[in-house]
């Protein structure tokens, strides 16, 4: 009994100093394929006794619901995420870049102009899912004059990429889905303007167990 009890304390113990829990993280599809490798590494390396999960693919809203409703714990997300429920640290700023087939004429160019996309077909995220890409490649286009040729719209980055791969268009996308190497796609910086995205950690205001806590400080310190 007495080493049940000690058992106990020791556990009770490490649930306050945010060693031990679980916890699910949701990854917007640029995450997914570059940084979520190098977190959950660290994590696993860092917080040993905590059990980690992920969801990958997520848009914006879809990790603002999930939040909300606790289907997942943490999210790698790119603002806006206008909820003021929710507490949102920027981590760091992405340049997009242009993901092109490989044959395609732009891309024998070392970096690509906004300008360059008129009248191309385009790939794009989905704008009835409200995807925040979305609307930040309209604005980049429409700010020098380009009114887009949207061919496909879609919801997740690695059917994106994969349609480019096909050669059925173009797509602008965040730096860090370069990290998602298909045949036949290559990727060029996108220039005049040189554009970038926001990409941030966000939980609910309302959480603050230890072990959450412990996560948003790695996440903090590796981005």
């Amino acid at each position: 009994m007495l080493a049940e009890v000690d058992e106990a304390a020791h556990h009770a113990r490490r649930v306050a100093a945010g060693a031990v829990g679980h916890l699910t993280l949701g990854c917007v599809g640029s995450a997914t394929y570059s940084l979520l490798p190098t977190l959950s590494r660290h994590l696993a390396t860092e917080l040993p006794g905590i059990d980690f999960s992920f969801r990958g693919e997520m848009l914006a809203p879809d990790q603002v619901e999930a939040l909300r409703g606790g289907a997942i714990d943490v999210a790698l997300l790119r603002p806006p995420a206008a909820d003021l429920s929710l507490t949102v640290h920027t981590l760091r700023r992405d340049r997009l870049v242009v993901a092109l087939p490989s044959d395609h004429p732009l891309a024998a160019k070392p970096r690509v102009r906004a300008t360059d996309l008129a009248d191309l077909d385009l790939i794009m995220h989905s704008a009835d899912r409200h995807s925040v890409m979305h609307d930040v490649v309209l604005g980049v286009l429409r700010d020098v004059g380009v009114e887009p040729h949207i061919r496909h719209e879609v919801g997740e980055t690695s059917t994106l990429i994969t349609l480019v791969s096909g050669g059925l268009g173009v797509a602008v996308v965040p730096e860090p889905v370069t990290a998602l190497a298909l045949d036949g796609v290559v990727y060029r910086p996108l220039i005049r303007p040189a554009a970038s995205i926001e990409l941030a950690v966000a939980h609910r205001t309302d959480r603050n167990e230890p072990h959450l806590t412990r996560t948003i400080e790695v996440i903090r310190r590796l981005f």
